[in-house]
């Protein structure tokens, strides 16, 4: 899962800088991705996904460098969840039920902790195929995964966090079934590269931005 749009391709960042050039973020260059800020907090972002999977993908992105999410300090678990309560709230109103995930460092293309808030619904998962590694009750937990075990991938839904080990063949069979519910709710059945998200998402993107203002406005 990668972060979209037809105009000049050169004004927008690219993952791939993040792997071609070690000392270049494009999420801690705030320039490059204030286009699409939705909401600044004092330590976090709301944004838009810049080659949006479906309308209304967005970004809980750190301002701070963080690899991942089992990186980020307990002191921002708060504001974090707040955060994410704010995104619940406007993707149930505006289009489906949540889905959060993160690699974790795992297939990550931008280096910098970034989570996915996709409104995908509720997405079936088979708890007895024990595909993940533990079940998630707090931020320490992640924390204390990426510590002891190192990369991770995870993904939350309602009442469901779930953290897995990053194995390639766990990883295909999750991705597998999220986008293939995932195709249901959103009517795309069609896989996009990238750079055809990157292309198509700039109506997505306006459609989204245009209705997080209005859920702002009926916040006040």
């Amino acid at each position: 899962m990668q972060n979209g749009d037809m105009l000049d391709k050169s004004a927008f960042y690219s993952p791939l800088d993040a792997e071609s050039n070690s000392t270049y973020c494009a999420f801690c260059q705030h320039s490059d991705i204030a286009r699409y800020v939705l909401r600044e907090t004092p330590n976090f972002l709301i944004v838009t996904d810049h080659a949006p999977l479906v309308e209304g993908h967005l970004l809980i992105i750190p301002r701070s460098h963080y690899t991942c999410y089992g990186d980020v300090p307990p002191e921002l678990d708060a504001e974090l969840f707040a955060i994410k309560q704010e995104v619940q709230q406007f993707l149930a109103q505006y289009y489906a039920p949540v889905v959060f995930w993160e690699h974790g460092i795992f297939r990550q293309t931008v280096f910098h902790a970034h989570l996915h808030c996709f409104p995908f619904g509720t997405i079936e998962y088979d708890h007895t195929q024990e595909l993940h590694g533990a079940v998630v009750q707090t931020q320490e937990d992640i924390r204390t995964w990426h510590a002891t075990q190192g990369q991770y991938f995870y993904m939350e839904q309602a009442d469901t966090a779930l953290l897995f080990a990053p194995e390639i063949e766990r990883y295909l069979q999750i991705i597998k079934n999220i986008f293939a519910q995932a195709a249901v709710h959103s009517g795309s059945t069609r896989w996009r590269s990238p750079e055809q998200r990157q292309l198509e998402g700039v109506p997505l993107i306006e459609a989204t931005a245009a209705r997080w203002r209005s859920f702002q406005r009926l916040r006040r």
